[in-house]
């Protein structure tokens, strides 16, 4: 197993890797002012953007979970990587050939996390099909199937297609070739293993690279192409692995992410040629499933990049065939709408055409057209709902309305519900007094209260928490925080104005550590994204690192357009009040001292009391810009 990478390549690496370009493939960013970026953590649920990118400093923070940062940390968090996992993928992404101290050589890495040899092994897998679709004379069938659904081989190219080999084990055979193990390609899902050895696990089938959002392969789609296949399945996925599950991957998302980010809007089909047609018509904001229903997991990598919160309403269009099955995955949909605070809506060709097919019919405009006119997923389910009743009879329209009002308490724009009401009134044929007092009927029933063996259950009573010590989020610190603000976000600016300021000048004593340790450091001379990755590493203790993450992604109150006049004055400040203290300690001692009996002494405090009164005069002098006379 190879050592420890020298030190002196993982600073390289950190300087070459802008934290928010790494960030942005896996998340929208938006500019927040005086060089910061936010957007929705990607580690845990939220409704507004708290997870703030500092690019100059080469960090990130979220002020909702507390994780935050540097460019490595980010890639450890998001992909389970290793730290040396991590320095590797970005070595190679930036073009740093790395050094191993104890003698070992650089190379892909044998570690229990074998991520790093698992894409290499996908990335080969996916080059080694691609080829074969191109050139293997018993690949034709392949080529016409791809011709036959309408693409070039330019959008074959495009996308990655491929052919698997019917041999069984060319594949295998290829990537023993380039040092992989058995065990490395069986757990990868690229091969299984039989009575007679390892064997390719697709065999015969059009192939689809499924990547993720960086664009690295960790799966494969494959299509049954021959009738004497003996897998009678049509489609056959990836087996789940270290670096494939597909609760969490959608297929297309690396080419349609920017797009996604773009318009705000993501098109959900349901196949790998529905994905194709739709970005070859111009819908470059399509992604499909892998072989699993949408859920959670594919819902949350979506409102990452749509930003998908309150104040800002983004849209995701699914597209369902027109029989009972497209309906019946719409009604589905419609019941984890929740995931989204986006609205959703509903594309369905009243011929039942997926996009593929209709792009063959009718061409590109077509596959616009479609999802140019969706509809509300709220409306097709009253729609499809409203079909189970006879609504010529009375008791049938109060059976409708009654369902029907569960789906308005459904609606996440509440401004939205009186107008649904009335639509609902429209369709059923009734008074709107009737089903706005259905409506409020609905809302006033409460629950009752959950039953266990019998007897009610209650909630526990909250133990009564004790008074915590003063936190350093308090307004008292408000001063101490954009002093570690200035510091830790310009250091290169923050050296020049630290004449006087001491460890003392900070009440909190986690501030008042974190200046002593920043000191350590070294203030850097010039703009330095490595300086407060290096303080971070340095730190001890999971409170101050957070204070001193969050210190450097979050924005200064006064702004920074003018940085010096910025870090100045908020520094000057923190000594003024500082001194202020000082000033009311020493008054308090003076008045405690005899002028008579403690002569020599009540001098020694009145002179330190002049001394200290002048020093605030300056200091107050900074701030309000008045020149030394």
């Amino acid at each position: 197993m190879a050592g420890r990478i020298v030190q002196e390549d993982i600073q390289v690496v950190r300087e070459r890797a802008r934290i928010d370009e790494v960030v942005e493939q896996y998340v929208a960013l938006r500019n927040a002012g005086g060089g910061a970026r936010k957007g929705l953590c990607p580690f845990h649920d939220e409704k507004s953007p708290s997870f703030n990118v500092r690019p100059s400093v080469g960090t990130y923070h979220c002020f909702g979970c507390g994780v935050g940062g540097d460019v490595y940390r980010f890639l450890m968090e998001i992909e389970g990587l290793t730290f040396v996992e991590a320095v590797e993928r970005l070595a190679a992404k930036y073009g740093v050939v790395l050094r191993y101290e104890e003698g070992s050589t650089p190379g892909p890495r044998r570690e229990p996390n074998q991520r790093p040899r698992l894409l290499e092994a996908h990335r080969l897998a996916g080059e080694f099909y691609a080829a074969y679709l191109g050139t293997a004379p018993e690949a034709q069938e392949g080529r016409r199937f791809v011709q036959d659904r309408g693409f070039t081989q330019a959008a074959a190219e495009r996308f990655g297609m491929g052919f698997s080999p019917r041999s069984g084990e060319a594949l295998v055979d290829h990537l023993r070739g380039k040092g992989f193990t058995d065990d490395e390609l069986v757990t990868g899902g690229l091969a299984g293993r039989g009575n007679r050895g390892l064997y390719d696990r697709f065999r015969g089938r059009l192939m689809w690279p499924i990547r993720e959002m960086t664009g690295e392969i960790v799966g494969f789609g494959a299509r049954r192409i021959f009738d004497d296949d003996r897998i009678e399945a049509k489609y056959l996925n990836t087996s789940e692995s270290p670096i494939y599950k597909k609760s969490q991957v959608l297929y297309g998302i690396d080419l349609a992410r920017r797009s996604i980010s773009g318009q705000s809007q993501a098109v959900i089909v349901e196949g790998y040629t529905d994905v194709m047609a739709c970005h070859e018509a111009g819908v470059t904001t399509a992604v499909a499933t892998c072989g699993t229903a949408f859920g959670e997991d594919h819902a949350r990598v979506l409102r990452r990049l749509m930003l998908d919160h309150d104040a800002f309403r983004g849209e995701v269009v699914f597209t369902f065939d027109g029989d009972e099955a497209g309906q019946r995955a719409a009604l589905k949909t419609f019941q984890g709408d929740q995931q989204f605070v986006s609205q959703t809506y509903v594309a369905v060709e009243p011929r039942g055409m997926d996009p593929c097919d209709l792009r063959i019919a009718d061409g590109d405009e077509a596959v616009q057209q479609l999802i140019a006119g969706r509809i509300p997923l709220y409306r097709f389910v009253l729609d499809n709902m409203l079909r189970s009743y006879d609504l010529e009879r009375g008791d049938q329209r109060v059976d409708a309305v009654r369902e029907a009002v569960t789906l308005v308490r459904s609606i996440r724009d509440k401004s939205k519900v009186d107008e649904l009401l009335r639509e609902i009134a429209g369709r059923v044929g009734v008074d709107v007094g009737r089903v706005r007092a259905e409506h409020r009927r609905l809302a006033d029933r409460k629950p009752a209260p959950a039953r266990e063996g019998g007897a009610v259950v209650t909630a526990p009573q909250a133990p009564v928490e004790q008074p915590a010590a003063p936190s350093i989020g308090g307004p008292q610190f408000a001063d101490e925080r954009e002093a570690l603000k200035a510091l830790t976000q310009y250091p290169h600016v923050a050296r020049h104005h630290l004449a006087g300021l001491v460890p003392e000048d900070f009440s909190h004593p986690i501030a008042r550590h974190l200046f002593v340790h920043l000191q350590g450091q070294g203030w850097p001379d010039t703009e330095d994204s490595t300086w407060l990755p290096r303080a971070l590493d340095a730190v001890e203790g999971d409170t101050p690192r957070k204070i001193l993450e969050v210190a450097a992604v979050e924005p200064m109150l006064a702004g920074q357009s003018n940085v010096e006049a910025v870090v100045s004055s908020v520094l000057a400040r923190l000594r003024l009040l500082s001194l202020g203290r000082r000033i009311s300690e020493v008054k308090s001692r003076l008045q405690r001292t005899d002028p008579v009996a403690e002569a020599e002494r009540y001098q020694e405090v009145f002179g330190e009391l002049i001394a200290l009164e002048q020093q605030h005069r300056e200091a107050r002098d900074l701030i309000l810009g008045v020149p030394n006379a």
